[in-house]
């Protein structure tokens, strides 16, 4: 009987010994749009970018994998987000101290209408509600030579989001 009950509390250490093994590695898998973030002081104000950053892989973005004239969220997974330390004005706009979701909508004609959203914890766009918005501009793309990942970069005169052949430049002053 002791010798049953050895094999059966082995068996049972090795089954436990798997499930952890294999769980820990599906939690050491990269994440295929990691979350990444920058941060810059423009207009004596820290603006900070929070985002999901991802791959072409081959992929065709606007116009397939984002459609054109619809809310996108900027990233991948939840919304990104964009904190300011302090009011600023946005493409000559008024924008409060605060973190908002951040959303775009790219139309065909090369222009993209920038949103803050005072929602800022979303997942996507899926619940996104336009009579949140607390500024909505609109900015003229730039072409760029392919980035494969999407990057968010702040400068002394605003922020770009880049990715694949194009570049989203937001004035902040």
């Amino acid at each position: 009987m002791k010798r049953s009950y050895q094999i059966k509390a082995s068996v049972l250490f090795a089954f436990a010994l798997l499930v952890s093994t294999i769980t820990w590695a599906q939690d050491k898998k990269p994440l295929a749009s990691p979350r990444d973030s920058v941060s810059a002081t423009v207009a004596g104000s820290t603006l900070t970018i929070n985002y999901g950053s991802p791959s072409l892989k081959g992929r065709e973005i606007i116009g397939k994998l984002e459609k054109i004239d619809s809310v996108w969220r900027a990233g991948a997974n939840e919304a990104t987000t964009f904190t300011t330390t302090k009011a600023i004005k946005v493409e000559g706009k008024a924008l409060a101290a605060g973190t908002y979701g951040f959303f775009v909508i790219p139309h065909k004609d090369g222009k993209w209408t920038v949103i803050f959203n005072t929602v800022a914890k979303q997942w996507g766009a899926y619940t996104y509600n336009k009579t949140k918005d607390a500024l909505r501009v609109e900015v003229k793309e730039k072409k760029v030579a392919k980035t494969e990942r999407l990057v968010y970069k702040i400068g002394a005169k605003g922020f770009s989001l880049i990715w694949d052949t194009f570049e989203v430049p937001v004035a902040v002053k």
